[in-house]
């Protein structure tokens, strides 16, 4: 056996590798921005928290940016009329949000979501909502959705109410109104007027959890490269050879 690396190349093997190889590496990266993104996104949740809630009538015309996790404060009053937003899990069960029509002092609407309650998963019955009360004053944050929702097929708003509706799009729902409505739901805080089960979550899946992630796709390509280099050449032959030689000369 000689004493030079040498290459087998075998083109399936080769050509698996390189498809294979770059994928696993730009998955790894991609978990690792994502990890920075929601790191950000934390921080910034956090950081307008601290804030103390400003009126819902003094922030309209905000950018999206601006006002996402905004704390605000509403005055006025609960209507009758309400959204179900469908397929929200809690704790493992199936339920709906409740977003419920809030009449502003100066005559404007706000969707509230009150929180979560259970549902039948059958959807042969409406949940059972516990009213709200009238006249109130509640806190929450804007709430500003990361991107479009996914819908399998463009479904219009039933008529009567309460209205399920798969997704909240703000653009129907407010067309529904008249467009007198404040452009993004507020999500209620816990222990307000009329809130239901609330557990609000910032970011589903935590940077932690994302970088973990990061690991084992940069693991994975390791080992793929491993393999590879095993597979193709005679390293590990040279390797066995010298520890051999070293083991003689003892």
């Amino acid at each position: 056996m000689s004493g030079r690396l040498e290459f087998d190349f075998e083109w399936r093997i080769t050509l698996f590798t390189l498809l294979l190889l770059p994928l696993l590496i730009s998955l790894g990266f991609w978990q690792m921005d994502r990890a920075q993104e929601k790191a950000a996104l934390a921080q910034a949740f956090a950081a307008k928290q601290a804030s103390p809630p400003a009126p819902l009538t003094a922030i309209d015309g905000q950018s999206a940016q601006a006002l996402a996790y905004l704390p605000v404060s509403l005055e006025g009053k609960y209507r009758n009329e309400y959204f179900l937003l469908d397929n929200r899990m809690q704790a493992g069960k199936y339920g709906n949000e409740v977003l419920a029509l809030f009449e502003l002092e100066n005559g404007e609407l706000a969707l509230v979501n009150r929180g979560w309650v259970a549902a039948d998963p059958s959807r042969q019955r409406l949940p059972e909502v516990p009213p709200a009360p009238a006249a109130v004053r509640l806190t929450g944050h804007v709430y500003v959705a990361p991107g479009t929702p996914y819908l399998l097929a463009d479904e219009a708003l039933a008529e009567g109410w309460p209205k399920r509706i798969q997704a909240v799009e703000m653009n129907k729902i407010s067309a529904a109104l008249d467009g007198n409505v404040f452009p993004y739901p507020v999500r209620i805080d816990a222990g307000q007027p009329g809130a239901l089960s609330v557990d609000w979550q910032v970011i589903n899946v935590s940077p932690e959890k994302h970088t973990g992630y990061a690991v084992q796709w940069f693991t994975m390509a390791a080992v793929l490269a491993l393999i590879y280099l095993l597979r193709s050449t005679n390293i590990w032959q040279l390797l066995r050879g010298r520890r051999r030689a070293g083991d003689d000369h003892e």
